[in-house]
């Protein structure tokens, strides 16, 4: 599948912004922004297993698409939602648990490229990652 290997982030647009607009405090935002995140994906028909690994955190989730489920930021925000595959686009709509506010995270190719963006109350991020 396209999605699978191990992914490394590279660089980042607009992610402060975003961050400040999640309600993200000054420490976590320095810490995420340099981060070291690699995300590994795993694909099997509709069930995906993702490791991300950051300099703070790992965290293994295991979803199947359209199935909802819960999960955690890196900063603790508790989010519920799911993830859907349109055509080569991975689409996940989320919920905060605290405020019932969308996140919504694309995650697809340009070039080599994996670019993972985000949406969160009109404001507009990504993190782009090359394979690892």
């Amino acid at each position: 599948m396209a999605f699978d290997g191990t992914w490394k982030v590279d660089r980042s647009e607009n992610y402060e912004n975003f961050m400040i607009k999640m309600g993200i405090n000054i420490v976590k935002r320095k810490l995420a922004s340099h981060d070291n995140l690699k995300i590994t994906i795993e694909q099997k028909g509709d069930a995906f297993h993702i490791k991300e690994s950051s300099s703070f955190r790992t965290l293994e989730l295991d979803f199947t698409l359209g199935v909802t489920f819960d999960y955690s930021l890196a900063d603790g925000t508790e989010m519920s939602g799911s993830w859907t595959l349109e055509g080569d686009t991975m689409k996940g709509i989320f919920f905060r648990k605290d405020n019932n506010k969308q996140l919504t995270t694309t995650r697809y190719f340009q070039a080599d490229e994996l670019v993972q963006s985000y949406s969160y109350e009109g404001v507009e991020a990504k993190r782009i990652f090359k394979r690892s």
